[in-house]
């Protein structure tokens, strides 16, 4: 019986002899470190958010912020810069936190947003503990970084919270 490679969680088994290889600068290949492996897979995300249309793919964004917060033992803020057409200009990373909260400064948000020309934003934050529901100060925050924007005419299109494997989002909840 044949089997797809990803059909059994022994096709993950990494004792089963196959890796991925890089080469070096001298030009001879050799197996791929896990470091590496997944820096491969965060700059192919991100290729393929980048300049790309966001809307029509929120998975493609979705599988980028798992990847890149998804496994974060402390709070990350970051932002989603998109254009006009809602084309992704830049993924920034704000502000760092600790293990239950990060302090998030509008004027810092709003600098960004008007230094990358970003005509629209997805505001984005991870929770390490697991638990992706928005808390009274995420959806605070949300409305208050909302409100700054929009004086300076930058539309917040969503909030998503990042909990492992886990991807909420708040406008999808009718919270933004």
């Amino acid at each position: 019986m044949s089997h797809d490679l990803v059909s059994s969680l022994s096709s993950f088994d990494a004792s089963s002899g196959e890796s991925l290889l890089v080469r070096d600068v001298a030009g001879t290949y050799r197996p791929a470190e896990d470091d590496e492996v997944l820096q491969a897979a965060q700059r192919l995300l991100a290729s393929r958010v980048r300049g790309g249309d966001v809307l029509s793919s929120p998975a493609a964004v979705k599988d980028f912020l798992r990847v890149r917060l998804g496994a974060l033992p402390h709070e990350v803020f970051a932002v989603v810069h998109l254009d006009a057409q809602h084309r992704v200009l830049d993924y920034v990373e704000l502000f760092r936190g600790t293990v239950t909260q990060t302090s998030v400064y509008p004027r810092e948000v709003v600098k960004e947003a008007l230094a990358r020309n970003a005509a629209a934003l997805l505001l984005v934050h991870c929770h390490p503990s697991g638990l992706a529901e928005p808390s009274r100060a995420d959806e605070f925050l949300t409305q208050t970084l909302k409100s700054a924007l929009a004086l300076v005419d930058v539309r917040v299109l969503d909030h998503l919270i990042v909990a492992g494997p886990t991807v909420l989002s708040m406008a999808e909840r009718g919270q933004v």
